[in-house]
């Protein structure tokens, strides 16, 4: 299955560059996992040199998003379910305590970070549905006045990129997960601590729980032979 990406120009950051091409097309489920990923291939694709290609896709292992495979090339690495619960449960830990500290300043979250949301759930682009929840839940995360939640959220921040990636690309509940972030959000905005924070750890169980019903059930990796290209 050929993928395409845009090319890139050759700059200082070029490393950094293709390592996020790459980790968009696995985010996306471009790059599915077990999909094999050719260096070669992604040089001729971006229009780059080997070289950049060779130091992102060493990036890409030592973060745990591509393995080592049998042969040239490495495999895109497989959605590990019980990993992602741990990085969810210390997500929806930071989370509850971002919207409780938001909500003790009554913080008015942008009523526009939601309307874009749900203009992005009714396309089919689930790079912009992904960008829609990590600017509202950085809102939350800027609104409590404590910097420390969202370096400490932005850690794992790929691995919950990638999960969600998966789940909205199957999901029949893209509006639902609207409606709630609107409900912590009229709860921030009326300075009820309580009803913000319970609702916003809520939020994350449920996305949790879909996530490890949908890997379950659904994902199945691709075979180790078949080759793909970003």
């Amino acid at each position: 299955m050929q993928v395409q990406l845009l090319k890139i120009e050759s700059t200082p950051d070029l490393v950094d560059q293709v390592y996020r091409s790459l980790l968009d097309a696995i985010s996306e489920g471009s790059l599915a996992p077990g999909a094999r990923i050719m260096q070669e291939d992604i040089a001729e694709q971006l229009a780059v040199s080997r070289q950049p290609v060779l130091q992102a896709l060493r990036l890409l292992k030592k973060d745990g998003f591509v393995l080592d495979a049998p042969g040239r090339g490495v495999l895109v690495a497989p959605l590990d379910v019980g990993w992602l619960m741990q990085i969810y449960q210390v997500r929806s830990a930071l989370d509850a305590l971002a919207a409780r500290l938001a909500a003790q300043a009554r913080v008015r979250i942008d009523p526009d970070l939601i309307a874009r949301g749900r203009a992005a759930t009714r396309g089919t682009d689930v790079k912009a549905m992904m960008a829609a929840d990590a600017h509202f839940h950085s809102a939350i995360y800027a609104a409590s006045g404590n910097p420390l939640i969202a370096q400490s959220a932005q850690l794992h921040w790929h691995h919950i990129r990638r999960a969600m990636g998966a789940v909205l690309q199957v999901s029949t509940m893209r509006e639902s997960i609207w409606d709630e972030h609107e409900a912590i959000a009229r709860a921030i905005a009326a300075g009820d601590a309580p009803t913000a924070e319970t609702l916003i750890r809520e939020h994350g169980e449920d996305a949790s729980r879909n996530l490890a019903s949908l890997l379950n059930t659904a994902l199945q990796p691709a075979s180790p032979g078949q080759t793909q290209t970003a």
